[in-house]
């Protein structure tokens, strides 16, 4: 598959995302309108909903054992029966509300329409707070004629049956504004307009005290509520959040794949061709060099030899081209096997500038060699590091001006490995354009100034040979001052002298020690 296939394909995926995100969105809001008449996202007021059915399915047996505790103290100062009367008025409420609750989580979410179920809650707890309500008038008709210290411990008690249902109410209902105000306005309202009833100074302070706790307990229901809503929103964009980053993952996994399919696809592609463009090129390079030096006769124009010489070197310039794209393309593809041996990175360096030395003669350039003669050898692969070493010097030979001079410095490093150093004279790198000349076919602006080109694929192939034999390349420029480039070898790398296990000289003597020793256990023995 092709790169503009992939592009187009994923700019599909794209837009159907955003279709469906759109879709989503507008039916969220036509459901918003059909069954929403608050402020608040319909996902939201579910999440609410429920979390105030789960309370009250949670405790359901907290306020029926509440009422049933009240039902007793009140008997002390109430007749029994109606006592009796209310609180099983109160569990009866208290049942239907659990009953709706449980059938609200029961239902299917996409089945529910909040509406209705908003509305149904909120008259089961209506009822509920009505019910509780009723414990305010429940021995009404004998308050009156109490003795003033079973007066007041009545309504004391009333007043902290108030408080108790508030704040169980406020904890339970916080969730849903509106039905925590049908659970307990009811009961403010009936105790407080009992306790005004009485006249007395001191009831009338209870009063003002029950209605002010109601306020103070709403209060601090609505930061309940808005807490609430502050972690529901924060779930959801978690959720969106989670939901791109799947989304993202995927999209970059399928990219990552078919751009691996697609690199294998160039490597094959590369490995089936190189033999098909180096037969031609090799023929072409051969016959071209016979008629350059005019093997089976003069040309007879000197023209045309000029023409052949061309040819020569023009071949020449695309097999090395070629062979530079193979060998990045085995080592991108991790076909590339390092033939490791033991040798010296001196000899590699001797090697390489004597190749290049006439090449640098005729540009009047120095080489100046620099090696350090007491390194160990090292393990590695001697085409690669030649290849390493030629590429770093050949670049340095291409950039430096005639008269300069290359220094090729050969050292070991502070941590126990060795490293090969070129430094040339030359014009230097802009430090932004240092990234771009280590990449594939990267070329900074001197390059293009520079007659003789390049391909830009010596470097990356010399920081990619480095890094399979585990080391380091680092290339420092300045602008005219001259660049250097360091290859490192890491420590595991060189081989070490093994020192002998016992001083030389010693073992003859030792092993004429061992001889007296054992001469002397066959006279005991025949002794």
């Amino acid at each position: 598959m092709t790169r503009n296939a992939t592009v187009e394909q994923l700019e599909r995926q794209r837009q159907r995302r955003e279709t469906r995100k759109r879709s989503s969105d507008d039916i969220r809001a036509a459901r918003e309108r059909l069954s929403g008449t608050t402020a608040i996202k319909p996902e939201f007021e579910y999440e609410l909903l429920a979390m105030f059915a789960r309370n009250e399915v949670g405790a359901a047996v907290t306020m029926p054992a509440l009422s049933v505790i009240f039902a007793l103290a009140a008997m002390f100062w109430a007749p029994v029966a109606e006592a009796v009367v209310w609180l099983g008025l109160v569990i009866t409420a208290k049942v239907v509300l659990i009953e709706n609750c449980r059938r609200f989580l029961a239902q299917p979410r996409d089945q529910i329409i909040l509406a209705t179920w908003r509305r149904r809650l909120m008259i089961s707890e209506l009822l509920n707070g009505t019910t509780w309500a009723g414990f305010a008038l429940v021995g009404l008709d004998d308050a009156l004629t109490m003795q003033p210290g079973a007066m007041f411990t009545s309504h004391v008690f009333l007043f902290a049956t108030l408080i108790v249902v508030l704040a169980i109410r406020m904890s339970f209902g916080s969730t849903v504004m509106g039905i925590l105000y049908a659970g307990t306005i009811p009961m403010t309202l009936v105790v407080v307009v009992r306790l005004l009833i009485l006249g007395d100074p001191f009831y009338l302070a209870l009063a003002s005290m029950a209605a002010g706790v109601n306020v103070y307990f709403i209060f601090l229901a609505k930061g309940l509520h808005a807490t609430a809503m502050s972690m529901l929103e924060f779930r959801a964009q978690k959720d969106a959040l989670i939901s791109e980053l799947e989304e993202a993952q995927l999209l970059s996994d399928e990219a990552r794949r078919r751009a691996e399919a697609a690199n294998k696809a160039k490597s094959r592609f590369l490995a089936t061709m190189s033999h098909e463009l180096r037969t031609p090129l090799n023929a072409i390079m051969g016959f071209s060099e016979v008629m350059q030096n005019e093997v089976m006769g003069p040309i007879g124009s000197p023209l045309y030899k000029e023409y052949a010489g061309n040819i020569h070197d023009s071949g020449k310039h695309l097999l090395n081209l070629i062979n530079e794209i193979l060998d990045l393309s085995r080592i991108e593809a991790g076909r590339y096997e390092l033939h490791e041996e033991p040798l010296r990175i001196a000899d590699i360096a001797e090697d390489c500038v004597r190749l290049l030395r006439l090449r640098a003669q005729s540009k009047t350039v120095e080489i100046v060699e620099d090696y350090d003669t007491g390194l160990s050898q090292v393990w590695a692969d001697q085409r690669a590091l030649r290849q390493i070493c030629l590429n770093l010097l050949s670049n340095a030979l291409k950039f430096t001006p005639k008269g300069g001079r290359i220094t090729l410095t050969v050292g070991a490093t502070t941590d126990g490995g060795q490293y090969l150093s070129v430094l040339d004279t030359g014009p230097g790198i802009p430090a932004d354009e240092i990234p771009k000349v280590l990449q594939v076919f990267g070329q900074g602006s001197l390059a293009h100034e520079n007659a003789e080109g390049g391909t830009g694929l010596g470097l990356p192939i010399v920081q990619n040979l480095i890094e399979l034999h585990g080391g380091a390349f680092e290339l420092l420029s300045e602008l005219r001052k001259g660049t250097e480039a360091i290859i490192t070898l890491p420590k595991q790398r060189i081989l070490a002298a093994v020192p002998p296990l016992q001083p030389l000289g010693q073992e003859r003597h030792r092993g004429g020690h061992a001889r007296q020793s054992r001469h002397g256990r066959l006279r005991a023995i025949a002794s």
